[in-house]
């Protein structure tokens, strides 16, 4: 009996847990047994979540994070960020022409040799940079040693003869000697004056300055071949044509030893069409671009030629501009923005300071802790300035330069929220 009890009872066990498998068995004995929670208290707990999350509010981003990024002074400098104060100015209506960079032509000096001798001394090279009435170089000449000697001995004699010339004066007015010795000692004085005028004439004809000249009676006498050759001008020296011992001087031989530039102002060499030219006058500004150089130079127009050029049929007009630096190198091509209308406004701020964001035009003003995104609207504009009607007041700083990367971080905070 009690065997099959138990047989009876494992038989039951394992039809339930068949039956526990099968879909359609029957609810409330799966309930009964344990085998299934209550068919709504799952779902019950999902929509509760759900509207719990509806209910939940989303986190809106406040005006400072969408207006306001912060940099610190460094990362601005780091960043290459120029500022800006916002001010009135000027636009134009711009002619662009082609150009070359060429020297000043009133900055180019030559160093040359007024005699015959050979180079002794080379004390600049090629490249090196030299001021005015510095020596360059040093000559040994016959020439001008016999030069030197004719104007020591001329002065020399003159110095005696004015001498003579006083004691006679004296003595005549005191009645010792008679009036045809005085005139006599006049003449010999006369005589030896323009003697010595004419040797110095003949040093400096052969290059001598007047303190080259009156250092001569100091110099030791076999100082008197060599002849100092000095800078006309200050600037760089861009060519060296003689070596030591070269012969230069008269009869086809070498005249010009070095050639100096200074390129502190260099001029540009614009080519204007006849059809343009109407509208160009001088004094009129001009801004300089060219290809490898990122900033921009502002100069004049100094020179329009009457003649037009017979191959090109343009006319030559040349603008001056300043190359303290150096950058703007003769030789190369540029393009020149020649401002041939402009027009004052109230308000103007760099082009590349307004970026488009949200399908609005904003600039980034400065402000304590970094920038802030300020929405404005653009009025008339040139290649370089664009007007502000509304959106910013004068002396309000902002970025005028590198401003793309402020508007990615400001799309970025945007689409993070």
């Amino acid at each position: 009996m009690i065997g099959r009890l138990s047989l009876l009872i494992v038989a039951l066990v394992a039809g339930i847990a068949v039956a526990s498998l099968i879909p359609g068995f029957s609810q409330s004995v799966r309930k009964a047994i344990g085998l299934m929670s209550e068919p709504g208290a799952a779902q019950s707990r999902g929509d509760t979540a759900s509207r719990a999350e509806q209910r939940k509010p989303a986190t809106e981003p406040t005006d400072e994070k969408q207006n306001i990024i912060k940099l610190t002074e460094e990362q601005i400098i780091a960043a290459r960020i120029d500022l800006v104060a916002i001010q009135g100015g000027t636009l134009s209506r711009r002619l662009i022409v082609p150009g070359t960079i060429v020297p000043h032509a009133d900055r180019i000096a030559r160093v040359t040799v007024k005699l015959s001798g050979t180079v002794a001394e080379l004390r600049k090279r090629l490249g090196e940079t030299v001021e005015q009435n510095e020596i360059m170089a040093v000559i040994e000449s016959r020439e001008v040693a016999d030069a030197k000697s004719e104007y020591l001995a001329a002065k020399t004699t003159d110095d005696l003869r004015q001498t003579l010339f006083v004691r006679a004066k004296m003595l005549w007015e005191g009645k010792v000697v008679t009036e045809n010795d005085f005139l006599r000692a006049r003449a010999a004085a006369e005589e030896a004056r323009i003697k010595m005028e004419v040797a110095r004439q003949k040093l400096s004809a052969l290059g001598l300055s007047e303190e080259q000249i009156a250092a001569l009676p100091e110099q030791p006498v076999g100082s008197l071949p060599r002849q100092q050759l000095r800078a006309p001008i200050k600037g760089r020296v861009v060519e060296r044509k003689v070596d030591l011992g070269t012969a230069v001087g008269r009869d086809n031989l070498e005249t010009e030893l070095f050639v100096i530039v200074d390129l502190d102002r260099v001029w540009i060499e614009l080519a204007v069409s006849p059809a343009d030219l109407p509208v160009v006058r001088e004094g009129q500004s001009v801004s300089i671009t060219t290809r490898g150089i990122s900033e921009k130079v502002d100069g004049k127009i100094v020179f329009i030629s009457p003649l037009m050029d017979k191959e090109t049929r343009s006319a030559r007009v040349v603008a001056e501009i300043l190359n303290n630096d150096g950058v703007w190198r003769p030789g190369s091509f540029v393009t020149a923005a020649i401002a041939v209308e402009e027009q004052p406004v109230p308000l103007v701020v760099p082009s590349s300071a307004i970026q488009t964001i949200g399908g609005e035009k904003v600039v980034f003003v400065r402000t304590s802790d970094g920038f802030e995104k300020r929405a404005v609207v653009a009025g008339r504009s040139d290649p370089r300035f664009t007007e502000i009607t509304t959106g910013l007041q004068p002396g309000e700083i902002i970025a005028a330069t590198n401003t793309f990367p402020l508007k990615a971080e400001f799309m970025k905070g945007a689409a993070e929220d």
